[in-house]
């Protein structure tokens, strides 16, 4: 096997009814609990990494470990660029096997992030790489990217329409709403906004920020079209949690190859219950 694009995976997926899970990934641990709950319960997923996941553990051994794991599960694997915003970075992690890349141009001015995401989807469909992009702004933090709630914009449904034809854009991340971290009140996600843009194109939709959105929420935006959800924060939450429990009950452990077992346990539940949210289950 071997890594993909998310082209025809949210395609099956928004003609099924369903949106595929996209899990942000910090390490080894992380990719090996994701996939195997996945091969487990026969659900596509998508393994995303930031920028600062890429720098951290090195984009050839991402590339290498999510390459074997495939192999190892006999699945197609879509290891994703999240929130990348540099040109010259994509095309250097596209070539080195990414297939599937999103351009964050959406600090920019309408016209400059048109221009920026075109170029990077010229570039990344001659290597077969999707690429998704974002128009209007989430608040919240995602790695080193900080957005204000005073700066959150919410997506215009006619622009996303111009957006997509000028861009060829495969995938579209909307703003309705929802964050990026844990939300400090109740989110209130604007389901109408949601449904226009569905109308008005059949460009797959992206809900970023579902962490700590309730499920009957996210069931619903999947409803209304949306076919790829983000996860990021509520597995570190539950992975870190989980560690430093074992430390309380063990404060002289020492061996990751123990005190790291309880954090993967608790990140499983977290991506089974995801992937039955998302209804992607039984969907390979």
């Amino acid at each position: 096997m071997y890594l993909v694009s998310t082209l025809e995976m949210l395609k099956r997926a928004q003609q099924g009814g369903y949106a595929v899970p996209a899990f942000n990934v910090h390490n080894l641990e992380t990719i090996q609990v994701i996939m195997e709950t996945a091969a487990e319960m026969s659900s596509p997923v998508i393994l995303a990494g930031t920028p600062g996941t890429f720098g951290y553990a090195g984009t050839e051994y991402l590339v290498a470990i999510c390459e074997q794991a495939s192999n190892q599960y006999k699945m197609p694997v879509a290891l994703h660029l999240d929130h990348h915003e540099d040109y010259a970075d994509i095309c250097h992690k596209v070539t080195a096997g990414v297939r599937s890349a999103m351009i964050d141009g959406s600090h920019f001015n309408f016209q400059e992030n048109i221009q920026l995401v075109k170029k990077v989807v010229d570039f990344c469909h001659h290597w077969d790489c999707s690429v998704e992009a974002e128009l209007g702004r989430l608040g919240g933090q995602e790695d080193d990217l900080i957005v204000d709630d005073k700066d959150a914009l919410y997506t215009d449904p006619d622009a996303a329409v111009e957006f997509i034809q000028k861009t060829g854009i495969d995938s579209l991340a909307i703003a309705i709403g929802t964050a990026h971290g844990m939300y400090k009140s109740e989110p209130h996600l604007d389901f109408d906004r949601l449904a226009i843009i569905r109308q008005k194109t059949d460009t797959p939709l992206v809900l970023h920020g579902a962490s700590g959105i309730p499920d009957a929420d996210v069931r619903r935006c999947i409803d209304l079209g949306i076919c790829k959800v983000n996860v990021a924060t509520e597995l570190k939450i539950a992975f870190s949690d989980a560690i430093k429990d074992y430390f309380t009950h063990h404060p002289d452990a020492n061996d990751p190859r123990h005190y790291i077992v309880p954090g993967k346990a608790a990140m499983k539940k977290i991506v089974a219950d995801k992937i039955r949210v998302c209804g992607s289950a039984g969907k390979l």
